[in-house]
């Protein structure tokens, strides 16, 4: 009886584990099998949406990779949109769509309903800088980060005294002519001193300008900006790699600096000191405390910087701490640089505006009511100026958005899939004669400037539209600076909901550091220079060449 027991219960286990076994295998195959379909049905929704966006046809299965291999992206667009209109498809791949947007009617209204970037942006930062709250793929995870800086870029950090823009030059004039001792410096190298030194003082404070390690991270910063986005390409991080160990090694190093930084401010009192004790500050302050990761200051030392705090007051753990600071510090050195470079290049061979924008300085320091103030705001063919260099060299070619959960579907028509890359061809609408006048293509700072009088409201409506080709002169009579954000085709900042937040601090820093420079310094082609080869349109894509050497004259006051 007890061996027939024993039998009967050994057969029920083993029919028992073979029916859970068979059950798993079952529940297994229903998913997998749930999972294709889903994604093949969702494959077939993109190709039918893309079915009706115009484009080039697809020579192959791979789409139009080995086009975009053999031309560039700007050119192939160029290409596309002549011939296929204003919204156009390109198939990356049979499961990736691009869909690029060049009318700028249509251009405001897909910036302001796709909100989301591609998840490989976040991943970039990331895997650089650990968790941050600033570049997260979803438009809604960022967007209260987001309110709150460009509160503090757009308010407080605007109202700095100009010895403080003093103090920058200074220090950046210090380490240029150390390099000018050893060699040449072109606008490239200076632009970089220069950004990454107006930066760093605007989110430190004068604690950074003495920082003895400010040149190893600089160094650092472009080091890992030249390789963030190659590691991040990989689906999967690639851990086998030696480089990558060595690149991890170096986003470690710039952790521990910025930390290092950060505790200096503290100790000396120059960062999170609070002057205005109004309500609203505190309230500002109070909800964003923890985007630095790091503790809260006492009393005494009260936080007064956007990247010290979150929105919402509470810590987010899976935050890294400095990760924040090193984001911007790391997009903002980057993008401002390269505005900065162009500044000087334009300067530097366009003598007679460097001569007009230094007599626009003496007159605003001569008018102003403080003693060494200077008034920006007045200075309106410097602003011009600056507004035209974004202009002709945007940060990058391409402004690229996407929508990850919703159709977009666009006053023309045209609806675009969930999840297509969408991008703006900043290079080609900003070329583009439609919008800019016959002389697109030219560096012309007065298409920012309109003539006061009975007829400057028609002044300001043609200067875009290069309806005249008659320019504004500062030295005779009165002129107004134009808004460029009323041109819809002005975009080396964004647009939408996603602009660039810190669009009003960069064009007044630069302007403010640029007028402090101007003032002391001329800016001079180095001698056998002059004969360099300038940059040049191919097609409707700028040829970008060395950058020119530049030399900084001082001024006999």
């Amino acid at each position: 009886m007890s061996s027939n027991s024993n039998n009967d219960l050994g057969k029920f286990l083993r029919d028992y584990a073979e029916w859970e076994v068979n059950a798993l295998l079952w529940i297994s195959l229903i998913t997998i099998t749930y999972l294709l379909l889903n994604k093949v049905v969702n494959l077939l929704r993109l190709w039918n949406h893309a079915r009706k966006i115009p484009g080039p046809p697809s020579s192959s299965f791979y789409g139009h990779s080995r086009l975009l291999s053999r031309q560039r992206v700007t050119e192939v667009l160029a290409e596309s949109h002549e011939k296929y209109g204003s919204v156009v498809k390109l198939w990356l791949c049979p499961t990736k769509l691009l869909v690029s947007v060049k009318e700028p009617g249509l251009i405001k209204e897909m910036l302001l309903k796709a909100e989301d970037k591609l998840p490989l942006t976040g991943k970039a930062f990331h895997l650089a800088f650990g968790q941050s709250s600033l570049f997260a793929s979803s438009f809604d995870k960022v967007q209260k980060i987001r309110e709150s800086l460009a509160v503090e870029l757009n308010g407080r950090l605007l109202e700095r005294e100009n010895i403080y823009y003093t103090k920058i030059v200074d220090s950046v004039m210090e380490r240029i002519y150390e390099i000018m001792g050893k060699g040449s410096i072109d606008c490239r190298m200076a632009s970089q001193q220069m950004a990454f030194t107006m930066l760093g003082a605007t989110i430190f404070g004068d604690a950074f300008l003495a920082w003895s390690h400010a040149t190893i991270y600089e160094e650092l910063l472009m080091t890992i900006a030249k390789d963030a986005c190659f590691w991040a390409s990989y689906r999967v991080t690639p851990f086998w790699k030696r480089g990558f160990w060595r690149y991890h090694h170096l986003c470690t190093k710039l952790k521990c600096l910025t930390q290092d930084i950060v505790l200096q401010c503290r100790r000396n009192c120059k960062l999170f000191c609070n002057i205005d004790q109004s309500s609203h500050n505190e309230t500002v302050n109070a909800g964003l405390e923890a985007a630095l990761g790091g503790p809260s200051c006492s009393d005494a030392l009260k936080p007064d910087n956007v990247l010290s705090l979150e929105l919402n007051g509470h810590l987010n753990v899976k935050e890294e701490p400095c990760g924040n600071i090193m984001g911007v510090m790391f997009h903002g050195c980057l993008t401002t640089a390269g505005l900065v470079g162009n500044i000087l290049e334009r300067l530097a061979t366009h003598q007679e505006i460097q001569d007009k924008i230094y007599s626009e300085i003496i007159m605003a320091r001569n008018g102003s009511v403080k003693e060494g103030e200077i008034r920006v705001d007045k200075i309106l063919l410097l602003l011009a100026t600056v507004y035209e260099s974004a202009r002709l060299l945007p940060a990058g070619p391409l402004l690229q958005r996407c929508s990850l959960k919703d159709d977009l579907t666009l006053k023309n028509g045209v609806t675009i899939p969930a999840g297509a890359v969408l991008v703006v061809p900043v290079q080609l609408v900003q070329m583009d004669k439609r919008s800019w006048g016959s002389d697109a293509k030219q560096f012309n700072p007065y298409r920012f400037l309109s003539e006061t009088g009975s007829q400057s409201d028609q002044a300001y409506s043609t200067s875009f539209a290069g309806a005249t080709d008659e320019h504004v002169d500062p030295g005779k009579g009165s002129f107004v600076l134009n808004n460029p954000n009323d041109n819809a085709a002005f975009l080396p900042f964004g647009s939408g909901s996603r602009a660039c937040i810190g669009q009003k601090f960069i064009i007044q820093g630069v302007a403010t550091l640029f007028a402090s420079l101007l003032e002391l310094y001329e800016i001079r082609l180095q001698p056998g220079s002059e004969n360099n080869p300038k940059p040049t349109m191919d097609n409707c894509v700028f040829q970008l060449l060395p950058s020119p050497n530049i030399i900084f004259v001082r001024r006999n006051n």
